[in-house]
């Protein structure tokens, strides 16, 4: 009884912090890792690692990532779930907003609406050339340069 309520504490208290996990469905990774066309070697920073298949979607194109993820639960299952591409892929267990975020060539994020502005004052303050890719949502005040499948890419 002991373990379904941690569990149950580990995947609400999250919803204070950023959005409740949801996976990414198949065709929105893929359509957002092709619109922000990363090639080998480049970096992409996921904000929210879940369950690791984005990570490991960008990891199987030869692509670095490091994700962030609050969930301890889900940190330790993304850890494994990517551990095969683990020369590629860093999964961190920690809150991003609160992180120096490493070096990136393009972040990845499914979020919600309300830390959509938020997010965008953080990259605009530290970011000068980068690329988004936000799935469902939304940067406030901001056109995307391109949307597909629930997809929008923005480039700052």
């Amino acid at each position: 009884m002991i373990w379904l309520l941690l569990a149950a504490f580990c995947f609400s208290f999250v919803v204070f912090f950023g959005a409740p996990f949801l996976p990414t469905l198949q065709k929105q990774k893929q359509t957002a890792l092709d619109l922000l066309d990363l090639k080998k070697g480049q970096r992409l920073l996921e904000l929210g690692s879940g369950d690791g298949r984005v990570a490991r979607a960008a990891a199987e194109r030869g692509i670095c990532v490091t994700g962030y993820e609050l969930n301890p639960i889900l940190a330790l299952y993304s850890y494994f779930h990517t551990f095969r591409y683990r020369s590629k892929v860093r999964i961190i267990w920690g809150n991003y907003w609160q992180e120096k975020w490493p070096p990136a060539d393009a972040i990845y994020v499914f979020s919600h609406t309300n830390y959509m502005k938020r997010l965008d004052d953080k990259i605009t303050a530290r970011h000068r050339k980068i690329k988004l890719a936000s799935v469902t949502f939304k940067v406030p005040g901001k056109k995307p340069v391109k949307a597909e499948n629930g997809v929008f890419l923005y480039q700052y």
